[in-house]
């Protein structure tokens, strides 16, 4: 089973719900999908090695054979190419590596050649199997990067993916897959307003899901109240806690030290599990 932890805003506890619950769990998968600022090994101190480089297909020119007919440019719908008179120039970082250009391309004066985007690392551990993507610094391929991490999947064991902030590409790529979702939010006006863009989000991509409230004593009712309303499952609330904030503080998932809640993670599971197979049952 495959299931993201995913929210509408960073700052939720995304991550931490992410984590504890991977590690509440037996012979589970962890991938960090926040390409961008992955942050889980805060938390796990792995040491990892990089698995493999993510890399993107861009066009090389040869100008002896290019009369400069601009059809590759017509062609790119990303801009990526700017055919002039007696020059074409190429900005590599808007190239998406689609190949149409030397497709196009009458005279086949376009060849490719590869750019390294991101890096893939992992780690195997006793406890927990944890890959993590990691955007080159410049690079806007943040998807590309996300769907080779999510490569790595082991379909026969349960993932849980903690998919980047907010409700853009990154976070499509990395839940359009999953069995399940779970929003992970708070109880303030910003969280409740960017749960409900997550949750548009996801009920347009037709993914089952459900909402983890974190710091759930601060702030008003109104994530629960529009939760009831939508008949969206409430999976669990987190209470603004000293002790998980001093956890948090020192880097320690804190179902190590909590063993209480290793337990409500797993019942979370058990739900999510349940919900699943219920939601699969109506639609048949």
């Amino acid at each position: 089973m495959k299931i993201s932890i995913a929210s509408g805003k960073g700052g939720t506890g995304k991550t931490t719900v992410a984590v504890n619950l991977a590690l509440s769990l037996k012979d589970a998968q962890l991938f960090d999908c926040d390409v961008e600022e992955p942050n889980c090994n805060l938390f796990l101190g792995y040491d990892l090695e990089k698995v493999e480089e993510v890399n993107v297909l861009n066009p090389v020119i040869d100008k002896d054979k290019c009369d400069f007919c601009g059809k590759c440019s017509e062609f790119c719908q990303f801009n990526a190419l700017a055919v002039l008179p007696e020059d074409v120039m190429i900005f590599p970082t808007l190239c998406h590596g689609c190949g149409g250009c030397s497709i196009v391309c009458p005279n086949e004066a376009i060849s490719e050649v590869g750019r390294t985007v991101g890096v893939i690392e992992g780690s195997v551990n006793e406890d927990l199997v944890f890959y993590q993507g990691m955007l080159k610094i410049g690079e806007l391929m943040t998807s590309l990067v996300i769907k080779a991490l999510q490569d790595h999947i082991d379909t026969n064991r349960t993932a849980i993916i903690d998919a980047p902030p907010g409700t853009a590409c990154p976070f499509i790529a990395s839940v359009k897959n999953v069995d399940y979702c779970i929003l992970v939010t708070e109880s303030t006006p910003f969280g409740f307003h960017d749960l409900k863009l997550a949750v548009d989000v996801i009920r347009t991509l037709g993914i089952q899901f459900g909402v983890v409230v974190n710091l759930c004593d601060i702030g008003d009712n109104s994530v629960e109240k529009y939760c009831i309303e939508e008949e969206i499952p409430v999976l669990m609330k987190i209470p603004y806690d000293r002790d998980i904030a001093r956890l948090y503080s020192q880097g320690i998932p804190f179902v190590n030290e909590m063993p209480e809640w290793k337990e409500r993670f797993v019942k979370l599971f058990r739900d999510v599990t349940s919900l699943y197979e219920m939601g699969n049952c109506s639609e048949q």
